[in-house]
């Protein structure tokens, strides 16, 4: 029989354990969603990846030192040597370098690849601009 502290201790052991799962499999699914089409600035990037440490500092809790008996957040380094994944900004590079390779080896006549290997040809029409079709519906509604 366990001890009451050696089962809380494997208590949030599996907690952190589903709560990693659910980070991989529902969290970065919606957050990476199209990320294939994103330019990302270095400011971007950084914000991607300061959300990513708040979550997984949400889901490992703070430390607490052995001597002084003080809490404490764990640090960037620490977190990822707790997560063993590759962080979200390597995730969303990998990705996009994925599509490159992807519509790279579509045939000539896709849009997709015109748009990636093509160039703008022509010039763009003289006048007022054409309507959007959010003010097509507002016109309709009057």
């Amino acid at each position: 029989m366990l001890s009451f502290s050696a089962e809380s201790f494997v208590f949030q052991f599996a907690i952190k354990n589903i709560n990693t799962k659910i980070h991989r499999t529902i969290i970065l699914l919606v957050v990476l969603f199209a990320c294939e089409t994103w330019s990302l600035t270095l400011r971007e990037e950084h914000r991607v990846r300061v959300f990513e440490h708040r979550v997984l500092r949400g889901i490992f809790g703070p430390k607490r030192y052995e001597v002084t008996g003080e809490w404490r957040k764990l640090h960037n380094e620490e977190l990822n040597g707790l997560y063993c994944s590759p962080n979200i900004v390597w995730v969303i590079k990998l990705r996009k370098i994925r599509w490159a390779r992807h519509v790279a080896g579509m045939g000539e006549r896709r849009g997709a690849y015109r748009v990636l290997v093509g160039k703008p040809e022509g010039k763009r029409p003289l006048g007022k601009s054409r309507c959007r079709w959010q003010a097509k519906i507002n016109i309709q509604e009057c």
